[in-house]
């Protein structure tokens, strides 16, 4: 008896799997929507969309988050005005110094050099060519030049504006400045004064302690 159950068992089991299978049409969905989304699909074809595509530009004058725009042209006019007016918004300090350092040798010091003096690896092998040292009197680089060569990059070296970000690339630019500070056999520029906000937060707390104080000797 217990045979013959589990026998009928199997047999309604078969009957089942197989009647859900036809080889001349699609099979039954009991679960549609795992099947179809209801969102969009990436790069999917849709007719509500312009031209049918999901995937289209960002609308004109959009910004990228965590992006910031650069007024700077890339052009020998951009390139002269950057130069000449372009500083660098962050601090001098040892932490940001160190943080350049370790950017350097990732994206730059391969061909620039460990040293700035445009002697890295790749010139060394001769594989490229022509690359001069950060104290070369005819560049004669500043913090703004440095930037705008990182952003749009100029000859053969490439732009790193998609490796790095602004705060990155500022402190390369630090980095920079200390190696050619070096090359001339002068001391690198580190920030030791406290920043204007900081100075008014603690003026205020010091004159709000003091008011407390004198409100509890009455």
């Amino acid at each position: 008896m217990k045979n013959t159950i589990k026998i009928l068992t199997a047999a309604v089991v078969m009957i089942c799997v197989v009647s859900c299978q036809k080889d001349s049409k699609p099979n039954y969905q009991f679960m549609p929507n795992m099947y179809e989304p209801l969102s969009y699909e990436t790069y999917g074809d849709y007719g509500i969309f312009p031209g049918g595509q999901e995937a289209m530009l960002p609308a004109e004058g959009s910004i990228p988050r965590g992006w910031m725009p650069y007024d700077f042209e890339n052009s020998q006019q951009g390139y002269l005005l950057a130069k000449d007016t372009l500083k660098n918004p962050i601090r001098y300090t040892k932490e940001n110094e160190d943080a350049g350092k370790e950017l350097y040798d990732i994206y730059c010091a391969i061909c620039h050099g460990a040293k700035g003096d445009g002697k890295g690896p790749l010139v060394q092998r001769e594989k490229i060519l022509g690359v001069p040292s950060y104290d070369d009197i005819g560049r004669a680089i500043t913090e703004g030049s440095i930037y705008h060569v990182m952003y749009y990059g100029i000859n053969s070296m490439g732009s790193y504006a998609s490796q790095t970000n602004e705060h990155e690339r500022w402190q390369i630019v630090q980095y920079v400045q200390k190696l050619k500070a070096d090359l001339e056999g002068k001391t690198p520029r580190i920030d030791t004064d406290v920043t204007p906000t900081v100075v008014e937060t603690k003026v205020k707390e010091e004159h709000h302690e003091s008011t407390e104080d004198h409100s509890n000797a009455h």
